[in-house]
């Protein structure tokens, strides 16, 4: 294998988002600067907003009802 190709490695890499929130991981850069983290997601805080104006979630949803009480 050849030497020094890789790059260096921080176990303890810093994370900062734009929200504030600070944590540590393992990277090849020593300070990681993000703007979405899991603390200000919309999907992870619960604030997440389907918008659907044709209605294409409900007939998904009615289709999948279809299927399930097919298979029982």
């Amino acid at each position: 294998m050849k030497k020094n190709i890789h790059p260096q490695y921080y176990p303890e890499a810093k994370v900062k988002c734009a929200c504030g929130n600070r944590f540590t991981v393992g990277a090849t850069t020593p300070e990681i600067k993000i703007e979405i983290c899991s603390a200000c997601h919309p999907f992870y805080t619960g604030q997440g907003k389907i918008i659907d104006s044709k209605g294409r979630v409900e007939r998904f949803k009615k289709r999948l009802e279809k299927t399930r009480k097919k298979k029982k």
